[in-house]
């Protein structure tokens, strides 16, 4: 994914040695985490670098698309609100964000994070501080809602006659 227009011709996280799925994981935990939760983790860190906005905040809507059965023909599911970033830190690493809701302080957090977490002196860090802690309370609490949802299932059949 190159980005263009605001002088970014680079390819995301291509020379922090952070791979695809890495990076993939890394704004999925970001994007999903509560607000509050991230500012804690990202106040234990002691960071503050210096940040130059590129681009955004912008919010917007995003069209969503679903599939019938999960597999079938894609159909139009709607709109979400969602709001994206992109920042330069001193070290000069461009850091994307783009999470749902208009929460445009967390936005520009999670675009900072990224761009951090692909300067290999603060890596580390990031990951121990901010992403594995966070990992464990969105896991968590998706198993919770797993368990809930678990115990409100009904299970339909249907009974046959036998006259027919």
């Amino acid at each position: 994914m190159a980005l263009s227009g605001n002088g970014l011709d680079e390819t995301p996280g291509e020379d922090s040695g952070m791979g695809f799925a890495q990076r993939q994981r890394l704004l999925s935990v970001l994007a999903k985490a509560p607000g509050k939760d991230l500012l804690s983790c990202w106040k234990q860190t002691g960071l503050d670098p210096s940040v130059e906005l590129l681009r955004g905040p912008e919010s917007g809507l995003v069209a969503l698309q679903g599939r019938a059965g999960g597999t079938g023909q894609p159909f139009h599911v709607g709109e979400v609100s969602a709001t994206r970033v992109t920042v330069r830190i001193g070290s000069g690493q461009v850091g994307h964000a783009m999470i749902s809701g208009r929460d445009a302080r967390k936005a520009q957090l999670v675009a900072v994070i990224d761009a951090l977490a692909q300067d290999p002196g603060h890596a580390e860090l990031v990951e121990r501080e901010i992403v594995a802690p966070l990992e464990q309370l969105v896991g968590a609490g998706d198993a919770r809602a797993r368990r809930e949802t678990a115990a409100t299932r009904v299970n339909f059949f249907t009974m046959v006659r036998g006259e027919d």
